[in-house]
C-alpha cells in the first residue's frame, strides 16, 4: 500500500505529456484498460471541473477508458475532444423526487459500460454514485474539493459520503487535516493530491505581445502604471472588499487593480463594491473586468497577483498559475496558500483579514527592482514545475486507482 503523497511532491493528447509518461499505467494484455467513471454536478467552469477533464485526457493516454457523469454544460465539447464519454444526468439535483430514477439510471450505466471504478467529486454525485458502486460491486473513490465546513450536525452528515471511498483524495494538506479532526478519516485511506497547473498554457515564454496587448487595450490600461491583479468570482469570502481597503492605502494613482473573474450571477454585490471604491478614493484605479478567455495574458500583465481570501481557501489555483507565470504573489496566510507560495521567495503571506498587512505586501511587491523581480520569477516558475504540474496531478491519480483496482484484482489493469 502507498503511503499518503506529500504535497510539493485543451485538445487530445496534454502537450506537457507524452503517450509514454503513462507507460506504467498501461495494460499488461494489451487491450483496453479499465473504465473510470468520474461523477460532479456540472461541466460549466472552474476547478473540480478542470480537474475532471485533466484526468480524462490522462486516462485516455493511458490506455483507459474514461466516462464522466454531469448535468453538462460547455465543457462537455473539450471532454469529447479528448477522447472521454459523457452522459448526461441529473446528478447535480437536490431534489428527492429526481433520485431514484437518476439512481437507476446511474446502476444501469456502471453495469452497462463495465465500470471499474466510480470517481465522485462533490456530495450529491457522490450519495448517487457510492449506492451505485456498491450496487455493481466495483469500488469508489472521492476527490475532497472543498472545505469540509462541518459547522452543525446536519452539514456532518451531508459530508459525511465525500470520506466514505475506499480512497479519499484531499486536494491540500489543509484540506486533509480537517478531514481527519472532523470526520476521524483512517489515514490509510487518504491520499493528498495537490492540484496541477497546465505549463503548456500557464508559461511566459509562449504568451505573445498580441495577447497582451488586446487585454491592454480592451481594458484601457495606461502605459508605465502598475497592475494589481485579484482573479476570482465576486462572492463575499473572496475579499474584494478587504483588498479595497488595502488599495486605500496606497498612493493614488500609483496603480490600476483588475479584479478579473464572474461578475454576472452577482450584480448588486458589484454594484456595492464599485460604490465602496468610489467612497474609499480609489473608484477610478479599480476595475471589474469580468470573466477573460486568456487567463495567462492576463498574469503576464500583472506587476503583483493578489488572492485575499477570509475564509481558507481548500487549495488556490490561482496561486500557483501566477506563479507559473512568474508573478509574484500576495495571499492570505490561512489554508492552502501555505503550502504553495513560498514566502519571501516567490511571495508573501500576510495577515488574512487585515487590509494593513495587505496593503504593506503590496507595497514590497510593488517595489521590487528588476533584478528582484526576474530572481523572484525564476524561483517562483522553478517552483510550480517541480511541485504543482498536470502531470504530477494526473500520474498521482492514476496511482490511487491502479492501487484500488489491484486490491480488487482488476483484470483490466
Amino acid at each position: 500500500m502507498t503511503e499518503p503523497l506529500e504535497a510539493g511532491a485543451t485538445a487530445a493528447p496534454d502537450p506537457n505529456i507524452s503517450d509514454e509518461d503513462f507507460e506504467a499505467f498501461r495494460p499488461g494484455h494489451g487491450g483496453m484498460g479499465p473504465t473510470v467513471l468520474q461523477m460532479l454536478p456540472a461541466l460549466v467552469s472552474g476547478g473540480v471541473e478542470r480537474g475532471t477533464v485533466d484526468m480524462s485526457r490522462a486516462i485516455v493516454q493511458a490506455g483507459w477508458r474514461s466516462l464522466v457523469v454531469s448535468r453538462g454544460g460547455p465543457m462537455v465539447r473539450e471532454l469529447e475532444r479528448i477522447g472521454a464519454t459523457h452522459i448526461e444526468l441529473p446528478v447535480h439535483s437536490k431534489n428527492p423526487l429526481h433520485w431514484r430514477a437518476t439512481f437507476d439510471s446511474l446502476v444501469d450505466l456502471i453495469h452497462r459500460e463495465r465500470v471499474d471504478l466510480v470517481h465522485a467529486r462533490s456530495r450529491i454525485p457522490a450519495w448517487l454514485g457510492i449506492k451505485a458502486a456498491a450496487r455493481n460491486r466495483v469500488p469508489f473513490v472521492t476527490t475532497f474539493h472543498q472545505r469540509p465546513a462541518a459547522s452543525n450536525a446536519l452539514k456532518r452528515a451531508y459530508n459525511s459520503v465525500m470520506v466514505r471511498g475506499e480512497r479519499v483524495i484531499a486536494i491540500s494538506h489543509y484540506i486533509a487535516e480537517r478531514l481527519l479532526a472532523d470526520y476521524g478519516l483512517d489515514t490509510a485511506r487518504l491520499r493528498v493530491i495537490p492540484r496541477g497547473v497546465d505549463l503548456e498554457l500557464f508559461d511566459p515564454g509562449k504568451v505573445p505581445a498580441e495577447r497582451m496587448i488586446r487585454l491592454v487595450n480592451k481594458w484601457r490600461l495606461p502605459d508605465g502604471v502598475p497592475v494589481i491583479m485579484m482573479p476570482g468570482r465576486i462572492t463575499a469570502w473572496k475579499g474584494h472588499k478587504l483588498l479595497i481597503d488595502a488599495l486605500a492605502q496606497l498612493e493614488r494613482g500609483s496603480f490600476r487593480c483588475l479584479m478579473v473573474g464572474d461578475d454576472t450571477a452577482r450584480p448588486d454585490a458589484k454594484k456595492a463594491l464599485e460604490a465602496h471604491a468610489h467612497a474609499s478614493g480609489v473608484g477610478g484605479y479599480v476595475h471589474f473586468v469580468g470573466r477573460t478567455d486568456d487567463m495567462p495574458a492576463a498574469y503576464k500583465l500583472a506587476n503583483v497577483v493578489v488572492s485575499a481570501s477570509l475564509d481558507p481557501e481548500p487549495f488556490g489555483r490561482v496561486m500557483i498559475e501566477a506563479q507559473a507565470m512568474g508573478r509574484p504573489i500576495v495571499a492570505a496566510d490561512h489554508g492552502g496558500a501555505r503550502e504553495t507560495v513560498l514566502p519571501g521567495e516567490t511571495g508573501w503571506l500576510v495577515q488574512p483579514g487585515d487590509a494593513g498587512a495587505l496593503a504593506a505586501g503590496l507595497r514590497t511587491a510593488l517595489a521590487l527592482d528588476e533584478e528582484a523581480r526576474a530572481a523572484l520569477s525564476a524561483k517562483a516558475i522553478a517552483h510550480v514545475r517541480r511541485n504543482f504540474s498536470r502531470y504530477q496531478m494526473c500520474a498521482r491519480t492514476l496511482s490511487v486507482y491502479t492501487e484500488v483496482l489491484a486490491a480488487r484484482g482488476c483484470e483490466r489493469l
